[in-house]
């Protein structure tokens, strides 16, 4: 089977999902292709899907010259941790950081933004399932949330959740249950950019049925698309 079945199978579970959910939100299939070399990228555009997911800046740098004739038809999303030191370089290669995990990055990326005369729309990770290995802003702490929509230089468009490294479906559906109802609060809370605040980022190959089921508008798939990663 190629990709391009295997795009066409993941559609049609996640209108499975919808019509059992009710959620008529269109959903953005983030095709995440670390670990994959460029011509996968290709084949996904071929396939008909736009968007793309890395996690590392140095992997990305190094493979978007292989596709440079595609890549303006491609959206370029940073989906894993962004260190500091890599925001410069992060900034040159996507059109956006969706791994936004602390008002300390937040800012300094405004900063950057403001310096190149640039907003850089961002997605806020919040770390849902309480896991101390991930990365991801406290549901709790709303009010470091909500002060990243005052930074110059962002545009807050949404939020993002990793779901729990579990096979206990139910712990998954809280994670992301919390990450609506928090997207619901701040939503409430604030005036700034509300109107290009709209996407809650949830779920993966393993889970993302029921991320569908509650309320994700973009969804981060690999091994569904790909099989198994490559070891790098």
């Amino acid at each position: 089977m190629n990709i391009k079945d295997n795009v066409e199978i993941v559609k049609e579970r996640i209108a499975n999902a919808q019509l059992r959910s009710g959620n008529i939100t269109p959903i953005k299939i983030v095709a995440i292709t670390k670990t994959h070399p460029a011509s996968v990228i290709l084949e996904i555009r071929k396939a008909g899907l736009d968007t793309i997911g890395e996690n590392r800046v140095q992997e990305a740098e190094d493979k978007f010259p292989e596709i440079a004739e595609i890549l303006p038809n491609i959206t370029k999303r940073l989906v894993g941790h962004l260190q500091s030191n890599k925001i410069n370089k992060a900034l040159n290669i996507f059109d956006t950081i969706d791994s936004v995990d602390s008002l300390k990055l937040a800012n300094k990326i405004g900063s950057k933004a403001v310096s190149l005369n640039r907003t850089i729309p961002i997605l806020l990770e919040v770390n849902t399932s309480g896991e101390s290995a991930k990365y991801g802003f406290i549901p709790e702490n709303i009010d470091e949330i909500l002060a990243c929509f005052e930074i110059p230089g962002l545009e807050v468009q949404g939020l993002m959740t990793v779901g729990p490294l579990t096979s206990d479906t139910n712990r998954v559906r809280d994670a992301f249950i919390s990450l609506r109802r928090l997207y619901n609060s701040i939503k409430s809370q604030t005036t700034k950019n509300v109107d290009k605040f709209t996407e809650l980022s949830m779920g993966m190959s393993s889970d993302f049925e029921i991320a569908v089921e509650e309320g994700a508008t973009m969804v981060r798939l690999g091994t569904v698309l790909f099989g198994q990663r490559m070891i790098k």
